[in-house]
Order: structure tokens, then C-alpha cells, then sequence
């Protein structure tokens, strides 16, 4: 670990306390581009995600099995991957033309992605091009926030790096009002048919904006000051994967900066943003455009936060500051959702409180269920009844029956009968007699549960707009909290030789495994127990074993000289 030092390094080129020079605004500017690419890409897959589907698939299950899951590994599970291959370059050639690779590979993933044939054009070539792209974007995406911060932290001058790695943080918002703003900007001027048939495409190819202006600005700077100097003097990593993770005293500290940091910080960021949104819409029952507009205003509110904690993390140290919101959100979670379901749903609050379910089943025959890409099919009676419970947002209880039995549902004196439904021959989905059972007892039960007071969906009259972006800004500014000043800390963590390579990998591990996972085993969760609240206990977990191994074994970096080790 980079050791404390209070001498001057020739690489910092601007005075603690100097304004910020034209430089270091370019060098902040060029970095965070790529995560304005990243978070842009992310919320126009997220946003377009039925329309293209609809292109390129055509409801074969075993090929929307294998696309549901490979653009979920593009997204998440190949991130870390990502991290070592462009972190070893990093190390190896220099932070500039590595950086410069990320951004051609995505950009130009991205803006390909717009010209792509749909499945009518160039058939089962059509999926298998856009996963190709989707784990190319997932690859680059690895490389891309390890080099931003790399890159800004070793131009920063000394007692800035929080202030300035903070900037790259603020790129989220900046991503989600710009894919926003094109696709409706888009919408509006073709009409939705054509929106539909090609004007998706739009916002995908007007990215190459972005990417000629990132492209353009990246070839223009400078290689950072401390890989230079390191490589002018020839002492640059020659194996920086084995360097980082096959000696102990370097890879213990990529263990704990994992477990002990960015773990905790993923799920906390990820409960803000994400699991907030998804509670919303799925949970709630909010319509799409409110839920995305509350969460938007709470984003616009919560941004300039990561500039404080960034600059605050300067003065007091970032450990305490990303373990105190780790740890803060930990214990105001339960209270926070409760309070949007009282703000934006308060007839579903109503139902929960009055209208208790039981589902009656055979232990044995309720499952955990884990549903990795949103395509696996639970066919057990216990499953089909408490995935549409948890799936309409009722609360339910469970009640042990014989061995063998199928499943049924109580609500009042009424009691609905399950089934065991029949799998196809390839197992992805139900036989056509089992599809038909399912849409009987989802038909039948719905009316039960609609009679019992739970509405289809929240009264938009009855939404407290007001006082849910309160809360949503309350769950932001945790976000802020764990994230300002993170990417400092990472890159203090680790001496120069070894410093892309080894801050990419626990922050892509935890971000992408940790974070990435949280809705999926949120929800499987709470199918488990048939409590719309109990999948928050994963990011309260999570949270609270990153606080106390970060406070027992992760020291404070903030006066590390980052330098110390070259």
C-alpha cells in the first residue's frame, strides 16, 4: 500500500489550495466522457430494452434464454474481466491509449448497435451480433472507470484527488438526462410506430457525437505524469496481473478493498438508484414516466453531493465517509421503503396491513428463486402461487402442508388451488396445457387478491410527489456518500506500477457482481418469504459486513503519497 509522506512530487503540478487550471478541467472533462458513455448506454438498453427485442427475437425460448443471459454477463458478470485485461494494459502501455481503447470499443459498440439488421433482415445472425456487441460494451465498460479514475487521480494535485476523482462520479445524472432527452426528443418527432420500427435506432447512432468528441479531446492529452515518469525511467510492471494478485501483500489488499469498500458501496448505490426504481414501478406499482421522473428530480438534487463528499473526503478522509453511509443506510432502509410505500401507494398499504394472504404448500416444494436472466421458469405449485403474490405485491405468510400437495392460496375465507405445471422438452418454459393452466389461476387469483383490496396500480392522485422524492433524494444522497470519494481511495490503495490493474478489478467485482445482482436476489427473496420488504435485507447485509471489516483492516488513505512506492 502506498505509505504517507509529506514531500512534494514533481508530478503535481498545481499547489494545494490553487483554483483549477485549464488543464485539469480538460483532464476531468476527457475522463468522465466515458462514463457519460457508459451511463448513456445503460439507460437506453434499460429504456429501449422491449422495443429491441421485439427486433432481433422472435420468441424462440432457448435463443431468448441464451440472449437474457449473455446481455446480463455483457453487463455485469464480464465487467471484471474487462478490468484485468485493459487494467494489464494500463499498467503495461500507459493510462492514455488504453483509456483511448475502452472508449473506441464502447463507443463503437454502441453506434453499431443503431445499424444492426433486426432478425426479419439477417435472421439468427441479428442476437448473435448484439450479444457480440453487448459483451464487447460489458469488456470495455471494465477498463473504463479504472482508467477515468487512474488517469484524474495522478493529474490531481496534492490534497485535491477526492475533489477531482468526484467529477467522474457525477457522470450518472449527466448519462440518464442525456438518453432521456434523445429518446423523446426522438418519439416525438417520428410518432411511436415509427419510433418502434426504426426510430430506436436513433439515439444509439447519435452516440458517435460523443465518441468523436471523446476520441478527439483523449488524443490531445498528455499520458498521466506518473506513468510517464515511470516509464521514461524503465520501471513499469512487466506482469502487473501477477504482480497484483500472485503476492500476498498486494492481493490482501485487493481482498479487502472488495470486502471492505466497494462491496458495501455497490449495494448502496445500487438501493439508491436502481432497486429504488425497480421497487417503484414493480413493487408499487408506479407508472413508468412518474417513477422516472421522481427518480430523475432526486438525481438532479442528489448530484452536486458527490462534489461535497469528494471535497470533504480531502479534508476528514474517505473511509469514514463511505463507511458511515454504508452504515447509515444500512439502519434506515426498512423505515425509508416503508415510507415510499406509504407516500406513493397508500392503498397497497392499506391491503398489506388488512388483508393477510397464507399459502398453504409442502415445504418441500417452495423454492428460492434466483432467476438470473428474468427467463427461468419455476414450474412447483408453491413457486407459480408466491412468484405472482410477490409479483403483485402482496404480503403472505406460509402454512406447512402434507407431503406431496399441491399448493393453495387463502385469502379470507377464499382458497385458490395452485398447480404443477409441465416443462417443455428443452425445460425454459411451460408446456401449452401447463401455459394455460398458468393464465387461468393468475386470472383467477388476480380477481382474488384485486377483492382483497391490493390495486393493480398506484393512484397517480394519490401519490405524494413531494414527499417521495424527499425520500428517493434521502436514498441519492446515501448514493453520494458511498461513491464521491471511492475512486480516490481505490487508486491510494495501490502503488503506480500495479494501480489500473488492481483498483479495477474490486471495484468492477463489487459493482458488477455485488450491485449488478441485488434485484434479482432482491426479489428472490421476497418470493422466499412473502414479504414485499425482505429483499433489502441483501444490500443491509452486505452493507453492514463491508463496515466492520473496512473499519477493523482498511486504513484511511487520504494522506497516502501515491508515489511512495515507485
Amino acid at each position: 500500500m502506498a505509505t504517507p509522506s509529506g514531500s512534494a512530487d514533481v508530478r503535481k503540478f498545481a499547489a494545494k489550495g490553487a483554483p483549477m487550471t485549464r488543464e485539469e478541467r480538460k483532464v476531468i472533462f476527457a475522463s468522465s466522457l466515458g462514463t457519460v458513455f457508459e451511463w448513456y448506454d445503460f439507460y437506453l438498453y434499460g429504456s429501449l430494452a422491449s422495443i429491441i427485442a421485439k427486433q432481433f427475437f422472435i420468441g424462440d425460448p432457448t435463443t431468448t434464454f441464451i440472449f437474457a443471459l449473455l446481455a446480463f454477463a455483457a453487463g455485469f458478470i464480464v465487467r471484471p474481466f474487462g478490468a484485468l485485461v485493459f487494467g494489464r494494459l494500463g499498467d503495461m502501455i500507459g493510462r492514455k491509449y488504453t483509456f483511448l481503447i475502452t472508449i473506441l470499443i464502447m463507443g463503437g459498440s454502441t453506434f453499431i448497435v443503431g445499424l444492426l439488421p433486426g432478425h426479419a433482415s439477417i435472421g439468427i445472425a441479428a442476437p448473435i451480433i448484439l450479444v457480440i456487441l453487448r459483451i464487447l460494451q460489458g469488456l470495455a465498460l471494465g477498463g473504463e472507470y479504472g482508467g477515468a479514475a487512474t488517469y484524474v487521480a495522478e493529474h490531481a494535485p496534492e490534497g485535491k484527488r477526492g475533489a477531482f476523482t468526484a467529477w467522474i462520479q457525477t457522470t450518472a445524472t449527466l448519462g440518464f438526462f442525456l438518453s432521456l432527452m434523445v429518446i423523446l426528443g426522438t418519439r416525438l418527432a417520428t410518432g411511436e410506430a415509427e419510433f418502434e420500427a426504426w426510430g430506436w435506432r436513433v439515439p444509439f447512432l447519435v452516440s458517435v457525437v460523443l465518441l468523436g468528441i471523446s476520441v478527439w479531446i483523449r488524443l490531445a492529452m498528455d499520458e498521466s505524469p506518473a506513468f510517464a515518469k515511470m516509464k521514461a525511467e524503465g520501471r513499469t510492471s512487466k506482469a502487473p496481473l501477477t504482480e497484483a494478485f500472485g503476492q500476498w501483500r498486494n492481493l490482501k489488499i485487493v481482498i479487502l478493498a472488495l470486502i471492505g469498500l466497494t462491496a458495501g458501496q455497490a449495494v448502496v448505490w445500487y438501493t439508491g438508484q436502481f432497486y429504488a426504481l425497480f421497487f417503484m414501478i414493480q413493487t408499487l406499482k408506479v407508472d413508468l414516466a412518474t417513477a422516472n421522473i421522481l427518480i430523475a428530480i432526486a438525481l438532479l438534487l442528489g448530484t452536486p453531493f458527490f462534489l461535497f463528499f469528494g471535497s470533504l473526503s480531502d479534508r476528514i478522509g474517505r473511509k469514514y465517509i463511505i463507511l458511515g453511509g454504508c452504515l447509515i443506510a444500512a439502519l434506515t432502509y426498512f423505515p425509508i421503503f416503508n415510507g415510499l410505500t406509504h407516500f406513493a401507494n397508500p392503498q397497497l398499504e392499506t391491503a398489506l396491513k388488512n388483508s393477510p394472504v397464507v399459502v398453504v404448500a409442502d415445504p418441500a416444494s417452495c423454492h428460492f428463486q434466483f432467476n438470473l436472466t428474468g427467463t427461468k421458469k419455476f414450474p412447483s405449485s408453491c413457486d407459480i402461487a408466491t412468484g405472482f403474490l410477490s409479483n403483485s405485491s402482496v404480503n403472505y405468510t406460509k402454512e406447512d402442508a402434507p407431503a406431496g400437495s399441491i399448493a393453495k392460496v387463502r385469502i379470507g375465507a377464499k382458497e385458490f388451488t395452485s398447480f404443477n405445471a409441465v416443462m417443455t422438452a428443452d425445460g425454459l418454459n411451460f408446456d401449452a396445457d401447463s401455459k394455460a393452466k398458468e393464465a387461468a389461476f393468475k386470472k383467477e387469483i388476480g380477481a382474488g387478491v384485486k377483492e382483497a383490496g391490493y390495486p393493480a396500480k398506484a393512484d397517480p392522485d394519490r401519490i405524494n410527489k413531494p414527499m417521495v422524492v424527499l425520500l428517493l433524494f434521502i436514498l441519492v444522497l446515501y448514493v453520494t456518500m458511498v461513491y464521491g470519494p471511492i475512486a480516490a481511495m481505490l487508486v491510494e490503495m495501490f502503488p503506480t506500477r500495479i494501480r489500473y490493474t488492481s483498483m479495477s478489478l474490486p471495484y468492477h467485482i463489487g459493482n458488477g457482481w455485488f450491485g449488478g445482482l441485488l434485484p434479482t436476489t432482491a426479489f428472490a427473496l421476497v418470493a422466499f418469504k412473502g414479504d414485499i420488504y425482505y429483499g433489502l435485507w441483501y444490500p443491509i447485509i452486505v452493507a453492514l459486513a463491508t463496515v466492520v471489516i473496512g473499519t477493523l483492516f482498511v486504513r484511511e488513505t487520504k494522506d497516502n503519497n501515491i508515489y511512495a512506492d515507485d
